[in-house]
């Protein structure tokens, strides 16, 4: 249905960078290697950057 992210509306933005989280933490539990940690960590900063924008109260 939504094909380009930036076009879904906000709640589906938030309900895949969620669902992409929870899938990251799962990997974390699974004892990755150091370089796969680092990339895991890596992506979940920038998960958590864009859940942060999206809360700012300027965006709305």
């Amino acid at each position: 249905m939504f094909q380009n992210p930036e076009t879904a509306p906000p709640m589906m933005n938030i309900a895949h960078l969620l669902t992409q989280k929870q899938d990251l933490l799962s990997r974390l539990d699974e004892s990755p290697g150091p370089n796969e940690r680092e990339e895991i960590e890596r992506l979940l900063g920038k998960i958590d950057a864009e859940l942060n924008a999206m809360d700012r109260p300027d965006r709305l």
